[in-house]
């Protein structure tokens, strides 16, 4: 017998004293007294399976979230921990992802907020976490949808919460728009399809943070045969080689182009530097009997067109 059984037993004043010279913690036969062979088998068993006194404990299973500054209350959308009915906590965000997801297949994008629409994307990117805060994040450092979709790799990532998987999934959304966009306008005719060919300059252009140049490329139907990114520069200038726009409509086969640029600031007027350009490349695709139908300006909300405005 151990010496914990002996401990059970006590020191045997509260059981009956065997017959005879026996001793108190036996019966006559030898067997303590109150367990049978298969009780000690089980305290055997038990006493294997018991730490040390001085063992240090800890649960075998950790819990399934971390408890983190996104579960405080005061920092978390929505309140940190809630508990079920069954009085088990758990974050708040527990089955929010598939919510979402139901109402946006049931319902649309149109009934949501685009703070909902931006965690929708962000589920991609980042796991099991409450995105919904840094959707927001993003929308108070950008805008609107527009701007988070457009910005740069640099400025995002100095969002909290933010890393290149989220500018990953940034940049396939604005990658299925301007193909969308795109679509609608190449291999058709640029008066048929003038709206669709502004509402692609915006797509592309409108929210761009650095100036870029694009022209598109007509054949002598004025259809649309190619659109290229001929620049890229600052904020405030991008710069522009007649010779190139010249030399690649000359390789298209093009018999027509119009220009296009952005202003980032979001003002669409034309600078003197703008005007000054536009002559140069006339001038150049003059000289290879190229004509230039138009140059369109983009600006954040609305475009200036060189044409309508008289400066063509």
């Amino acid at each position: 017998m151990t010496d914990r059984h002996r401990e059970r037993q006590g020191s045997g004043d509260d059981v009956p004293a065997p017959l005879g010279d026996t001793p108190r913690h036996e019966q006559a036969d030898g067997r303590p007294f109150g367990f049978s062979e298969a009780s000690l088998r089980g305290l055997d068993d038990l006493d294997a399976r018991l730490p040390p006194p001085d063992a240090l404990t800890e649960p075998a299973f950790a819990p399934s979230f971390r408890m983190t500054d996104r579960l405080r209350p005061d920092a978390a959308a929505g309140g940190g921990l809630v508990r079920d009915t069954s009085g088990a906590a758990r974050p708040h965000y527990w089955g929010h992802r598939e919510r979402l997801r139901t109402r946006f297949l049931d319902g649309g994008h149109a009934p949501m907020p685009e703070y909902e629409l931006l965690e929708l994307l962000l589920f991609n990117a980042i796991p099991k976490i409450d995105v919904k805060p840094l959707a927001k994040r993003l929308l108070a450092a950008f805008g609107d949808l527009n701007g988070v979709v457009a910005a740069s790799e640099h400025r995002i990532l100095q969002v909290e919460g933010a890393d290149r998987w989220v500018y990953l999934q940034l940049r396939l959304v604005d990658g299925f728009a301007q193909r969308m966009a795109q679509a609608r306008v190449l291999q058709r005719e640029v008066l048929a399809s003038w709206d669709a060919l502004i509402a692609y300059c915006r797509t592309v252009m409108a929210h761009r943070e650095i100036e870029q140049f694009r022209v598109l490329f007509l054949d002598r139907k004025n259809t649309v045969i190619a659109d290229e990114a001929l620049g890229s520069g600052t904020v405030g200038h991008v710069p522009v080689y007649p010779r190139e726009v010249a030399k690649r409509a000359l390789e298209l086969n093009a018999s027509a182009v119009i220009l296009v640029h952005n202003h980032p600031s979001g003002d669409p007027t034309p600078s003197r530097e703008d005007i000054t350009m536009t002559a140069r490349v006339m001038a150049a695709c003059e000289a290879i009997d190229v004509t230039v139908h138009d140059h369109i300006v983009v600006g954040k909300t609305c475009e200036v067109s060189f044409r309508a405005t008289g400066l063509l």
